[in-house]
């Protein structure tokens, strides 16, 4: 994985996610965006994992739903995201050869 690509994931996921993992992660899936999206949506099956909401009267109230809205939108934006190493869809990259008639400007009698 090139440095442009660790650089945009860490960008994605924050500072402190494992380099090793995500290096292993992008051998096995190939893209850094594919990387992004899976690492994402294991932390939201973490969190849907655990109770969303704990409340103890009068002692604490926990609520991770706005945890959970974070990364269901962080989530959709990758999703239409282009990552550092992805091609573009609908590109063709081959070189072409177009034939263009030639006509002078302007016709003479």
């Amino acid at each position: 994985m090139d440095p442009e690509a660790l650089a945009w994931i860490l960008a994605q996921l924050g500072p402190a996610t494992s380099t090793d993992d995500l290096t292993t992660r992008h051998l096995r899936l190939g893209t850094a965006r594919a990387v992004a999206l899976e690492v994402l949506a294991e932390r939201r099956a973490a969190l849907l994992a655990d109770p969303l909401r704990l409340v103890v009267d009068g002692v604490v109230t926990m609520d991770r739903t706005a945890n959970l809205t974070g990364l269901e939108r962080q989530l959709a934006l990758l999703e239409g995201a282009t990552g550092p190493d992805d091609t573009p869809t609908g590109t063709d990259t081959a070189d072409q050869i177009e034939t263009v008639p030639i006509r002078p400007a302007r016709r003479t009698r």
